[in-house]
């Protein structure tokens, strides 16, 4: 069968168009799905723009909160795991990521009051604080300000002796080196929180990225940080904190199960054989198995009241 020049031009002018129609309506497509997960922002107590992201679906929130000189950035090996199952909200305190800094002291109470500004910006009845590092004295915290929305909190390495002592002489020898070079300062500390195991592009970006954090914010934070040890405030706050208490943690340092047990209403933890403190990227697959298990005896336990 043979065609004519013009039949065939515009054979091809309406293949052309076709896939131009199915080019464009998947840009559409990919933009749509872009800003469903674009940053959201709410206000804190004292004007801080807060940023975080939401991701999935679900009853009960999952809200992430990052540690010491780190943001929302830090759990992404759990995005695609836990958004699958639950609502997760990913947070950024305020002088970190996408939160403005104009903060004069950054406060384990101001950061508290972050995470509650994300957890009422959500509308939520229910929620599960998850945090790891300094991000568990925060979820302690928000949990203080806004009981009635908290059923649990979840330390990822963190919470191993609320009982630490520490005094001022320890909190200046702990700071001086960050105080005298930030960045060559935090590296030297933040090297110490790996295992031999660790893959070195994971050790190198956190690296980089932590030692490049504002100095003023970060100085701030572990100050207010080793404060609450100073003072007793790091196991006094489970007075007021009643929520039950599980971690995930590596083994670099032990955990004090009899010093928890003294303050919180109740303790457990799961133990990751190898793993250091940032386990969420360096043993991601078994780090969200065993959150995952934690969550679901929270959610268990909860519905059982």
């Amino acid at each position: 069968m043979k065609f004519s020049n013009q039949h065939t031009y515009s054979r091809i002018t309406m293949i052309s168009a076709i896939l131009m129609c199915l080019f464009l309506l998947n840009i559409s497509t990919e933009r749509v799905q872009a800003d469903i997960n674009l940053p959201h922002t709410t206000t804190s107590k004292d004007g801080s723009t807060i940023s975080y992201e939401v991701y999935g679906e679900g009853d009960v929130p999952l809200i992430f909160v990052h540690g010491w000189c780190c943001d929302s950035r830090y759990w992404r090996m759990q995005i695609p795991y836990f958004s699958k199952k639950y609502k997760i909200v990913l947070v950024d305190l305020a002088g970190h990521g996408h939160s403005s800094a104009e903060r004069s002291n950054y406060t384990m109470k101001s950061f508290g009051e972050d995470v509650a500004a994300v957890v009422n910006a959500i509308d939520s009845e229910k929620v599960i604080l998850i945090g790891h590092s300094m991000g568990g004295p925060v979820a302690a915290e928000a949990a203080r300000i806004i009981p009635d929305k908290v059923i649990a909190l979840v330390g990822i390495d963190t919470f191993e002796n609320v009982e630490y002592p520490l005094d001022e002489k320890g909190k200046r020898e702990f700071l001086a080196p960050l105080e005298k070079d930030f960045p060559s300062g935090s590296r030297m500390i933040v090297n110490t929180m790996f295992s031999n195991s660790t893959a070195h592009d994971i050790r190198d970006w956190v690296l980089a990225d932590m030692s490049s954090a504002p100095p003023r914010v970060a100085l701030s934070a572990n100050h207010a940080y080793f404060d609450q040890f100073i003072s007793g405030e790091a196991a006094d706050i489970f007075k007021e904190v009643r929520q039950p208490v599980y971690c995930v943690s590596g083994e670099l340092w032990p955990i004090n199960y009899e010093a928890n047990r003294r303050h919180m209403s109740s303790f457990d933890a799961v133990t990751l054989k190898g793993a250091a403190h940032f386990l969420m990227l360096a043993r991601p697959d078994e780090f969200n198995e065993a959150l995952d298990k934690t969550i679901k005896t929270i959610l268990k336990t909860d519905n059982h009241k």
